[in-house]
């Protein structure tokens, strides 16, 4: 299968880096927030998440979701969106096919909207949990309901619906996932923990480069790598703490067992820094 993956960077947002990584510095760190676009022989342009979007500053400014805000400094330009970016790059939103989400907080749903004919994967029960919440079960949550276009319901697909395999023995620990168009070219497996119904994405691109897309599974390339937890204090946002950190350590396990596989988190400077220079060369 013949898949092209580019990366890219849809604002980004401080924070202590102390609070995401036990050995860090209580000093303001900058988190990107990336998102994949995936261009597909057949099905054409797929994203993994958008990033940030203008909406975010719009459904912050009432109370209680201001506290998001407050919390996560965000700083986001209008041409940093992803709809902005990919018309950059010749792509129009129209075009955009399917647009695989991770989970449902802020900084991955934000340009949802701006994809008038994308349809929308996620697991069910990550959306379950979230599509009531209000307020401040909705801050609790890290979800601004005002992202989603207002015909998601009819536009999404639940992966639970679809082709469950074995994975590939390389993706050990990770042994059951979901085939998500049923070519075996993008491989879906739950990361729980962070956020319910978390999904991470398996994906081998054209020159044989594989990735692993695990978006806040962890969120500096170190945790992953050497097992390090972050500060008990992120647990508070956490939908289960013990499955974050078992969802950890069978990432870990994976890069002991295939160093050459190329994990991405979300919000890691360094892997956007990388990947930035890979995809300027």
């Amino acid at each position: 299968m013949s898949l092209k993956v580019n990366f890219f960077s849809a604002g980004y947002c401080t924070h202590p880096e102390a609070v995401v990584i036990r050995d860090g510095k209580w000093q303001q760190a900058n988190f990107p927030s990336l998102f994949a676009a995936i261009f597909h022989p057949t099905l054409g342009v797929i994203l993994f998440d958008t990033g940030y979007s203008q909406r975010f500053f719009q459904e912050t400014r009432a109370w209680p979701l201001r506290l998001y805000a407050l919390a996560t400094p965000v700083y986001f330009q209008p041409a940093d969106s992803a709809v902005s970016q990919l018309q950059q790059a010749g792509i129009s939103p129209e075009s955009v096919s399917y647009i695989i989400i991770s989970h449902f907080h802020a900084d991955h749903v934000g340009g949802l909207q701006d994809f008038p004919n994308a349809r929308f994967i996620c697991f069910n029960s990550a959306y379950q949990a979230v599509k009531n919440r209000q307020g401040w079960s909705a801050l609790k949550a890290g979800f601004l309901p005002g992202l989603l276009p207002a015909d998601f319901d009819r536009r999404r697909i639940s992966v639970e619906d679809l082709q469950t395999i074995s994975l590939p023995t390389q993706y050990l620990p990770f042994d059951i996932g979901c085939d998500l168009f049923g070519d075996g070219s993008l491989l879906a497996v739950e990361l729980p923990g962070h956020a319910t119904g978390q999904l991470g994405l398996f994906v081998i691109d054209a020159d044989e480069c594989s990735y692993f897309l695990i978006a806040d599974a962890c969120w500096l390339s170190r945790a992953y790598q050497d097992f390090i937890k972050p500060h008990p204090i992120a647990s508070l946002i956490f939908a289960n703490d013990r499955e974050y950190v078992d969802t950890l350590a069978k990432i870990h396990q994976l890069h002991q067992l295939n160093p050459e596989l190329n994990i991405i988190p979300t919000h890691c400077a360094k892997t956007w820094a990388g990947l930035n220079k890979s995809i300027a060369s």
